[in-house]
């Protein structure tokens, strides 16, 4: 009877010097968090063109420059960050912009580590005229009124000259009017610009709610 009392205090001795270090190796990992609102920079891995691109297409990107917290590193440079295409529209032929929406959604450390988050694109500074055009993150091609004004200033002086060469001075005002509406076809006739940013295009990525981190898998 002695011998089996021993036996029970000794066994519950040992588990409960088992569920202390499990307590304290579970205090030393450190917990770490990247808060709501941070930004990260991002280069794309992968072109994108609003001539081609489909929703649900996947967009690779990776991270340019270490993020920081609190003097801890949560997101060094060199780590993947992985999202999908939300919506695409290419530029219309009298109106409308070309446009792309991209959300990022996953966060691959060099280590196999993956996390889950919520991210949308806040500036694309290595994109050419191209501008935000809403706090969701869609990108839009700049207006191209200024070009296909100049494209019908352009048609007209040519019907213009030509006009004038052959006619006169009356030759001249047919050849303008003629010209300028041969500018105003090919305005009609030619789609908007379409969003294109190339493999290394840099974006900058916003997390758009706090995300927490194992950190004892988050590489120093």
């Amino acid at each position: 009877m002695r011998t089996i009392v021993v036996l029970l205090l000794a066994s519950g001795l040992a588990a409960a010097q088992a569920a202390s270090a499990a307590q304290t190796d579970a205090s030393t990992v450190p917990q770490l968090t990247i808060p709501s609102g941070t930004k990260v920079p991002l280069a794309l891995k992968q072109a994108i063109s609003t001539k081609n691109a489909r929703d649900g297409d996947a967009v690779y990107a990776v991270t340019t420059f270490p993020v920081v917290v609190n003097d801890r590193i949560v997101i060094p440079a060199g780590t993947y960050v992985q999202g999908r295409i939300s919506n695409v529209k290419r530029g219309g032929r009298i109106k409308g912009r070309a446009e792309v929406l991209m959300h990022f959604s996953t966060l691959i450390y060099t280590s196999g580590y993956t996390v889950i988050l919520p991210g949308a694109v806040q500036n694309v500074p290595g994109a050419e005229k191209t501008s935000m055009k809403d706090e969701e993150g869609t990108i839009r091609q700049d207006s191209q009124t200024g070009e296909k004004a100049k494209t019908v200033a352009t048609a007209a002086g040519t019907g213009a000259l030509v006009g004038g060469l052959s006619n006169g001075v009356k030759g001249g005002l047919i050849g303008a009017g003629v010209g300028g509406g041969i500018g105003t076809a090919i305005g009609l006739l030619t789609r908007g610009n379409d969003v294109r940013m190339d493999a290394g295009t840099t974006l900058e990525m916003v997390i758009q709610r706090e995300v927490p981190l194992d950190g004892s898998r988050v590489p120093r």
